[in-house]
């Protein structure tokens, strides 16, 4: 690729040119969900940041390896190793068992990431699945000298690790580490952090693991860690999160994973998406006032809406949610796809193309992305694109639908199974389909949502996407999903 990839590295806290360790190849973690409930709209940004991200060094030629982790153990109510075991307090508060609240909230999760038209990580690794690789690499740790065992519990040392802290710019008097102590007596520095719980916390922990220090279960940050090295080696490129992870998540995983290897950095580029903000304030689950995506959808919106919406902001910026500021997604987008069947209606299969003539929106375009993924600069170029009257029509679609590789925003799919009104289906299955449509209407009004949204899937399985709209719900095919 003649111009390289740059991203915000904030590990250092600059723009840096893109380097894999192997050429060609990308090695990718991204910070997956705790499944303790419905993900907002505001965790799912970083999982739509995730997809442009693997999108986009697709697009340009790189194979990358996609993981994320299903984190159903071990993750409190608060990062400084203090409060409850979320997966613990949600199991208790439905009266289920701690699995099967992990499964419910995982299948809603992928649901929500497929409605956003957000590509499967290439391994998807749950934690409890992974306890002996944590167990290991928690050995590792110990036998290097950066643990000790205080109340029952084994704890990372920071004292140990000089460059502790690096990527959050941490100083000994940060505010972000005073309470750390309170929270727990045994340690001997406010920054220290658990590695394995035991029996001197949560004695009635519903998930626990023999282990050389006691029967018991894993704390949090060492997960990532372990599945990381598991399935990208104890070095890669790339890892992403949320910014709230940088202070203690991303720095305890980068301590204990150098801790064990001896190999700096563990990982090359760290990439850190903005809060969602609404009235100023992050969104959170914690306030039990929080929007999910099919509260979205129930409102008349469809999930590309807040795709789009995303794509408005760069990842790096705060972005303001508003319903006012979602309806403009939203008509945006409707413009979008009315620009693209116009074209469509008067694009010539047979005709000469003029040679070059999207060059400029392509080379823009490539820019935009190759420059920290800057997603509002790209959808200006494919808007610019599209009312651009001097390059033909299937020229303008073309370019368009490759610009969408990296967008997500189904944009051939829009114009339905080859460019035929309603994808040229017969007026029996017009018939069948309006009435699934009402008996997924009655569902919604029955509050029954498991149902509709089995409808919803078994339509889309066949090719017709719904879209509920202030007037109804309408549909269009784009040919069978495969």
């Amino acid at each position: 690729m003649d111009t390289p990839f740059t991203f915000f590295n904030t590990l250092g806290r600059k723009t840096q040119v893109f380097e894999p360790l192997r050429a060609g190849k990308v090695g990718f973690y991204g910070c997956g969900p705790t499944v303790y409930n419905y993900a907002h709209i505001g965790n799912l940004r970083a999982y739509v940041l995730h997809d442009i991200l693997v999108r986009s060094l697709r697009r340009y030629g790189y194979e990358v390896n996609h993981v994320m982790n299903i984190t159903d153990v071990g993750h409190l109510s608060g990062d400084n190793d203090d409060g409850e075991d979320k997966m613990v307090k949600s199991a208790e508060e439905r009266g289920k068992a701690v699995l099967e609240i992990a499964q419910t909230y995982t299948d809603a999760f992928f649901a929500d990431t497929d409605r956003l038209n957000i590509l499967r990580p290439t391994v998807v690794c749950k934690a409890t699945d992974h306890v002996p690789d944590m167990i290991a690499l928690i050995r590792r740790i110990e036998e290097n000298g950066f643990t000790y065992l205080a109340g029952g519990n084994l704890y990372f040392d920071t004292s140990k690790d000089p460059g502790y802290g690096a990527i959050a710019l941490l100083r000994p008097d940060d505010d972000r580490t005073r309470a750390r102590t309170d929270a727990d007596g045994h340690k001997r520095n406010p920054r220290d952090f658990v590695l394995w719980f035991t029996k001197s916390k949560f004695e009635n922990q519903a998930l626990v693991w023999d282990s050389p220090w006691g029967r018991g279960y894993p704390g949090w940050h060492i997960e990532c860690s372990a599945m990381g090295m598991r399935y990208l080696g104890e070095q890669f490129d790339i890892h992403a999160g949320g910014i709230d992870h940088i202070p203690v998540h991303h720095t305890n995983e980068i301590a204990q994973s150098e801790a064990a290897t001896g190999k700096s950095p563990c990982v090359r580029y760290w990439l850190h998406n903005e809060f969602l903000v609404m009235d100023k304030e992050k969104m959170s689950k914690s306030s039990g006032d929080f929007l999910t995506l099919q509260k979205l959808v129930d409102s008349g919106y469809h999930p590309l809406d807040y795709r789009y919406f995303l794509l408005g902001g760069h990842y790096r910026s705060q972005l303001q949610f508003s319903w006012n500021g979602l309806d403009g997604a939203r008509n945006a987008r409707r413009s979008l796809m009315d620009k693209l069947s116009a074209l469509n209606a008067k694009a010539d299969p047979s005709g000469k193309d003029s040679e070059g003539a999207d060059g400029k929106y392509r080379k823009a375009f490539d820019a935009a992305i190759l420059d920290d993924l800057n997603t509002p600069r790209a959808l200006a170029e494919i808007w610019g694109l599209l009312r651009d009257a001097s390059i033909p029509a299937r020229v303008a679609l073309e370019a368009a639908f490759e610009m969408d590789e990296v967008l997500g925003l189904g944009l051939r799919d829009s114009l339905g199974s080859e460019g035929k009104p309603n994808g040229g289906l017969s007026k029996e299955e017009e018939d069948e389909i309006g009435a699934v449509i009402a008996e997924r209407a009655l569902a919604k009004k029955a509050r029954d949502f498991a149902k509709a949204d089995a409808l919803r899937q078994g339509l889309k399985e066949r090719g017709i996407i719904l879209e509920d709209g202030p007037g109804g719900t309408t549909w269009r095919s784009v040919g069978r999903q495969l």
